[in-house]
């Protein structure tokens, strides 16, 4: 910084402000030691930085190394608005889930000084490691985790353990009430792996909503998240749809899940959504260019990392900050239409 002023001809002070964009520079002054910085390189030493005002401005952001849509969209959400708001992410992807793998990564953010740590753990085991780990900073969860799901947080007497999550249970109701509204009865539930929180909480929403309606639900038939258990499933249904034995309407866990059905679905010759609606959830991108395009369940993942570096922003604070659900949208488009029953043939 000292070299800059010397070049600029100016006082290290007046350095300091044009880097802090402080207004009572003038604009002349400004370019000289703009120009000064570009011709000498100079970067600003955020070690330094940090010792000096005890803020790193870096947050600490764990994943379970997922390459689902879920996990790495919730991901980018939570860093572009944590620069927005200009804090830097430190990312630590785990391989295993167990609580020494979380212990060396929150660990690692301790040693990187991070001011607040959030974890995306769709899992059981992510979220049973996090809650074994006394961390001095703030801690966010992105999880339905129902026990932490009604109290709030707090830094006034010390750092907390947050939730916040996309209404997953709101939005496979949403999704499943505008297939009764269609007319169906007989709506399948294929659900994902059910140690992940958000398949327990969707299978629970479409249970919720058929009961709601006293239409009895089915066993759902539990799969993967991967396209290709979607397409078993679909096979399986579309023999038992040609038997006359099948359901009218299928909930799919996630839209790969959807989209591996109606794959089995058109090479049997079942017709969406004349013979079987179908619903995905995510809206993962090109679901609208799907074959038919696909009703499903938005998530708002923009919204979500807004609010999780508000959240932990906000802890810092010493603010009370309470957990959150988000409301998710129900975007219908052509795989949904009324039974054959309803329209009478």
């Amino acid at each position: 910084m000292a070299d800059v002023a010397a070049v600029a001809g100016v006082s290290h002070q007046t350095v300091s402000r044009v880097l802090n964009a402080h207004p009572s520079v003038r604009g002349e002054t400004r370019e000289r030691v703009l120009a000064a910085i570009a011709t000498l390189g100079y970067r600003r030493n955020s070690a330094a930085r940090a010792l000096a005002t005890s803020r790193s401005t870096t947050l600490g952001v764990v994943t379970s190394g997922s390459a689902l849509f879920g996990p790495t969209s919730t991901l980018i959400a939570i860093e572009g608005a944590a620069r927005d708001q200009g804090y830097y992410v430190s990312v630590a992807t785990l391989r295993r889930y167990d609580a020494e793998a979380m212990h060396e990564a929150l660990e690692h953010f301790m040693d990187q000084g991070v001011e607040a740590i959030v974890v995306i753990a769709p899992q059981d085991d992510v979220a049973a490691a996090v809650e074994s780990f006394r961390a001095p900073v703030p801690v966010l969860v992105v999880a339905a985790l129902e026990h932490l799901a009604a109290g709030t947080g707090t830094t006034a007497a010390g750092p907390t353990t947050l939730s916040l999550a996309v209404d997953q249970r709101a939005g496979a109701r949403a999704a499943t009430d505008h297939l009764l509204d269609l007319g169906h009865r007989d709506v399948l539930h294929v659900a994902g792996p059910q140690d992940w929180f958000d398949a327990r909480e969707r299978a629970a929403g479409w249970r919720e909503a058929l009961e709601a309606r006293e239409v009895r639900p089915t066993r759902p038939r539990v799969c993967s998240w991967a396209a290709e258990d979607g397409y078993a499933a679909g096979r399986d249904l579309a023999e038992a749809v040609a038997a006359g034995e099948g359901p009218t309407a299928v909930l799919a866990g996630n839209d790969q899940l959807a989209l591996g059905i109606l794959r089995a679905f058109w090479e049997r010759g079942v017709s969406v959504p004349e013979d079987v609606s179908v619903v995905g959830f995510d809206d993962v991108a090109g679901a609208a260019y799907f074959v038919p395009p696909l009703t499903t369940v938005r998530q708002p993942f923009d919204v979500l990392g807004e609010r999780s570096v508000a959240l932990v922003v906000g802890a810092l604070a010493g603010r009370r900050v309470a957990t959150e659900r988000i409301a998710p949208d129900l975007v219908v488009r052509s795989s949904t239409g009324r039974p054959r029953a309803a329209r009478g043939g």
